[in-house]
């Protein structure tokens, strides 16, 4: 299976329609993993798909070139789902070049026993020439992987990105334009969110070198591929990147004996009778994926965090949704700490320290509630509902 990006240039990736769990990101619409042939006078294949999928990303460059007529294989970023079919790829291409840069090299080497492989290092502004079209490479460290490089087409105004503005998405169309905007938009922050967002400053300088390149098409690694939404998604990586926020605000919480979920209920009523028009996400966080919380979080502005207390610790899913936060490096959100408890209130103290060292702006004093919230304690939760929205619409 391949399609056509441009005269010569096809994609020969795969589609993995049945994935669910990308190391613990949720992908309910399955993913691709992108390769690409350029046929020239020199041809070239850009990146190799997941070791799994070999055979089948094999099958389309052979169904387009013969294997032993392409001269460079491209390694844009070492990590397996891009990477791992690369030994059997380099053994079905006996005369092609692996280029890569340094640090790339460094870490297939990692990975693999790449003795004896046919390394070319390139810099970031050298160039090879296929004929009448030439590769040039740009480093992007960071963007999500120290050796992460995109390779530019100057004569197609053409970037492989690489991870960058991907979205785990498998469908049959291979473009933008021919799926829903929306939808589309979605998945690349689901994506951005999960993946991309502890990395915003290096996004910031990556965008500022695409300035410099006259981009008419962008080709990730995952995903569709964009050739008419190009301002729209670069838009949204600069907003994402600089850590805009919405009129969002969140709730998360776990409850024992439902004491911190009526807690969450109550500072729920109060945000939505403050300014219904804020966007007020009400999450258990027992009910609600890695994936969603994150995905939420990244445009919020502000957040009411709740916890029960098991053994003197917080809830342990909470425990896992604040480390897998803390990891994500996110903006930070104006933020206050809540729960019930018994005879010990460590759970919401907890909760409280995270927020501090996370350095988010407090909104207010943590909420306790012994055992069973009283009257008094849920009217407090409503009061600090209505801040809640009134520090979301700030924004």
């Amino acid at each position: 299976m391949f399609t056509g990006l441009l005269p010569n240039i096809d994609w020969v990736g795969h589609i993995d329609w049945s994935i669910r769990d990308f190391h613990s990101y949720e992908t309910p619409r399955g993913a691709t993993y992108n390769a690409y042939l350029i046929r020239d006078e020199n041809n070239a294949v850009i990146d190799t798909v997941k070791f799994d999928f070999c055979d089948y990303f094999l099958r389309n460059v052979a169904a387009k070139v013969p294997l032993d007529k392409i001269d460079y294989l491209v390694c844009n970023h070492s990590e397996l789902d891009h990477a791992g079919s690369l030994p059997l790829a380099l053994k079905a291409m006996p005369n092609a070049t692996l280029l890569c840069n340094a640090k790339c090299r460094e870490m297939l080497g990692l990975y693999f026993d790449t003795t004896g492989w046919p390394i070319r290092v390139v810099t970031p502004g050298e160039t090879v020439s296929l004929g009448k079209r030439t590769l040039a490479f740009v480093d992007t460290p960071m963007v999500h992987w120290p050796d992460s490089m995109f390779t530019y087409v100057p004569e197609d105004g053409l970037l492989f990105s690489m991870d960058a503005f991907g979205q785990h998405l498998a469908t049959a169309a291979r473009f933008d334009d021919l799926h829903d905007l929306h939808e589309l938009l979605f998945e690349a922050k689901v994506y951005y969110a999960n993946i991309v967002v502890p990395y915003g400053r290096q996004v910031r300088s990556t965008l500022e070198k695409a300035k410099t390149l006259d981009i008419t098409m962008i080709a990730p690694s995952h995903g569709l591929i964009w050739r008419k939404h190009i301002p729209e998604i670069l838009a949204k990586y600069r907003d994402w990147s600089e850590g805009v926020t919405l009129p969002k605000a969140l709730i998360l919480f776990d409850t024992m004996w439902h004491s911190t979920e009526m807690m969450a209920e109550e500072i729920l009523r109060g945000a939505e009778t403050a300014d219904p028009e804020v966007d007020t996400q009400f999450m258990y966080v027992r009910k609600t994926s890695l994936t969603r919380i994150a995905t939420e979080m990244l445009e919020a502005s502000a957040v009411a965090i709740g916890s029960a207390t098991i053994n003197m610790q917080m809830m342990p899913q909470m425990a896992a949704v604040l480390n897998y936060l803390k990891g994500l490096k996110f903006a930070p959100k104006t933020a206050f700490a809540f729960g019930s408890h018994g005879w010990a209130a460590a759970g919401v103290e907890q909760v409280d320290r995270w927020i501090d060292e996370a350095a988010w702006p407090r909104l207010r004093q943590p909420i306790k509630a012994k055992y069973r919230p009283t009257a008094e304690v849920l009217a407090e939760c409503f009061e600090a509902g209505q801040q809640l929205a009134l520090a979301a619409r700030k924004t």
